[in-house]
């Protein structure tokens, strides 16, 4: 386990993960909101081999599962990888099953915490589309608007989010 929350343990990604993570990574619905295109088995079980053998000492990013802790169910993933100014940054994805539950809310949350506490990062960022109102609404709660750009990498237009240590401990007290 590499942490848990409340309702959640984020734990390392399994092969027993692959029908759920398939369920994830090729469900439309889920990956537009990314946006990338949904991914075939075959695509989804690469990318799930890719993941899980990422050096989680030595690489600056970190790519983990989330389970549910009343279902022992993957429920989505989450991820620390640096952006294009270098800073630390916080992603998650959810199966489509375990939306409007609260969860994300939480995984952010986690992460947050997780990434001052634990991996004592100074700044946290999140990028997410302007599209995906949900993640925004999510990322409107605990971090702050920095800016909005275009994305050439996935065609879309997006926004920056971002929160200092000393600001979220604050924030937190």
């Amino acid at each position: 386990m590499i942490f848990e929350t409340q309702k959640l343990i984020v734990r390392y990604l399994t092969i027993q993960d692959k029908d759920a993570y398939f369920d994830m990574m090729g469900n439309p619905n889920v990956m537009n909101l990314v946006p990338r295109p949904a991914m075939s088995r075959e695509d989804s079980d690469k990318h799930l081999h890719c993941v899980m053998n990422i050096d989680h000492m030595t690489s600056d990013t970190k790519v983990w599962a989330i389970e549910s802790k009343l279902e022992n169910d993957f429920i989505g993933l989450c991820a620390f990888l640096k952006n294009d100014a270098n800073q630390d940054e916080i992603g998650y994805r959810l199966r489509e099953t375990y939306w409007g539950k609260g969860y994300g809310t939480e995984i952010a949350k986690g992460l947050i915490d997780y990434g001052f506490y634990t991996m004592n990062c100074d700044i946290i960022t999140a990028d997410v589309t302007i599209d995906n109102s949900r993640s925004a609404k999510i990322l409107d709660k605990f971090l702050c608007r920095d800016k909005e750009f275009f994305n050439a990498n996935d065609n879309c237009n997006n926004r920056r989010y971002k929160i200092d240590k000393m600001s979220w401990m604050k924030k937190n007290k």
